[in-house]
């Protein structure tokens, strides 16, 4: 009995396994359906400003320039082409007499040569710095570009956290709120409020469900607004973001954040490369205002006679040496280091503004975190407690409510705009890292 009990329990895994085997085989989107049912994708704040960097339609566009400048490169880099010419004249119109042959031998003038132009003053060379120095500006301008994206992402990121939690707050308030119109329906079904109390209860209901209808409103229009920065076809629709919204302590000094802006925003590098750009336009001009060198070579069959030619020619320079492009290009130089003077000056005003902005928002954040939210919470709860056992009047437990509600949507909006903050420093000090 025993042998036979074990071989049986032995045939009835075999077939467990067996079927399970096969249902795995004729289903293969079960284990994909578990997948699909985790919910919708959810990126962080680095991996939306990774997406961006990669799929944002208006950055790839102005990588473009970039490819732009380097064909510019091969373009300035190009010898000029020789030029061959041909003629051969004096052809009849009618057979001559002794024949085409004798004619064209002996009578008819034929003409082929080449000619050639060669440059002077290194043009070529000049034209190719030129075009370098142009694409290295404009590689720089392009980082200047993510900058401003990263921020604008940031940017966004941050307003859909705050909708996220603008949502959460509206669905807890909503819930909180039923619970006490439920109390407030009993106590009115057990005559301990009037019928006039119970309705001015009931009615501030719609408040509370127009904020969450509100609040989704907003969330669904961040996230629109992030997807479009992100590349509308990098994420899927239903999206969605993760990360923490919370209070973020940073200790920066301004010196410090001036001189790492110094050191690391673009378009202050853009500015300085700039001047060197202006210069090899200079020197081009000057190269330009050298006269080139044309150099032909041409032989000639006239009269039954071979010849050969040669002649070189050279424009003399009397009246154009290119002195408008050089002075031109001169004037461009001292433009170029102005506005890098200008730009020097703007990245120290940019960070003192965006330093200013975040200890100010600090400390308004500050002020809800240590006073405000906790006396806002208590004092509702206190009301609260007064009204559901008869000691407090309807006016002050509603007005409690309100004053909540409003202090709470007041410190999200605070710390929405001290986060904005942090990421605006970050943008004009040019790094993310701002330790």
């Amino acid at each position: 009995m025993t042998t036979r009990g074990a071989n049986s329990v032995s045939s009835m895994k075999r077939v467990l396994w067996v079927s399970l085997i096969a249902l795995v085989c004729l289903h293969p989107g079960t284990l994909r359906g578990q997948n699909a049912t985790q919910g919708p994708v959810k990126i962080t704040l680095d991996q939306a400003i990774q997406l961006a960097l990669q799929q944002n339609h208006s950055l790839l566009a102005n990588r473009t320039n970039v490819q732009q400048g380097l064909a510019l490169e091969v373009t300035a880099n190009l010898r000029p082409n020789p030029t061959v010419f041909a003629d051969w004249a004096y052809l009849p119109i009618v057979t001559p007499e002794g024949g085409w042959g004798t004619y064209l031998h002996d009578l008819s003038e034929i003409d082929a040569g080449v000619s050639y132009t060669i440059e002077r003053g290194g043009k070529r060379a000049r034209r190719l710095q030129a075009a370098k120095d142009a694409t290295t500006v404009t590689r720089t301008q392009v980082l200047d570009n993510e900058r401003t994206l990263t921020f604008q992402v940031a940017s966004d990121f941050i307003n859909a956290q705050l909708a996220n939690s603008m949502v959460d707050l509206a669905q807890q308030n909503l819930k909180s709120f039923q619970d006490t119109v439920d109390v407030a329906q009993n106590q009115y079904r057990a005559g301990g409020i009037s019928e006039n109390d119970f309705q001015k209860i009931k009615l501030q209901l719609l408040q509370f469900e127009t904020d969450l209808q509100t609040a989704q409103l907003t969330r669904a229009q961040a996230l629109a607004d992030l997807r479009q920065q992100l590349g509308y076809e990098a994420v899927p629709a239903d999206f969605d973001i993760s990360g923490t919204f919370e209070y973020q302590p940073l200790m920066v000094s301004l010196d410090q954040l001036q001189a790492k802006a110094l050191e690391n925003r673009p378009d202050l590098r853009a500015a300085l490369q700039s001047i060197t750009a202006a210069k090899s336009q200079l020197e081009l001009a000057k190269a330009n205002g050298k006269q080139d060198l044309g150099v032909t070579g041409n032989y000639s069959h006239v009269n039954a006679g071979n010849h050969v030619t040669f002649a070189v020619n050279i424009p003399l320079p009397i009246f154009d040496r290119n002195q408008g492009e050089i002075a031109r290009t001169q004037v461009a130089m001292t433009q170029a280091r102005q506005q890098e003077a200008a730009a020097h000056g703007q990245v120290l005003t940019d960070v003192k503004q965006a330093y200013d902005a975040l200890v100010s928002s600090d400390r308004v954040a500050q002020l809800f975190r240590t006073t405000y939210l906790n006396v806002s919470q208590r004092s509702r709860d206190i009301s609260e407690y007064s009204y559901r056992r008869g000691a407090g009047t309807l006016l002050d437990f509603l007005d409690a409510e309100r004053s909540y509600r409003a202090t709470q949507l007041a410190y999200r909006q605070a710390l929405a705009t001290y986060l904005t903050a942090i990421e605006q420093l970050r943008q004009v000090v040019g790094t993310r890292s701002l330790q």
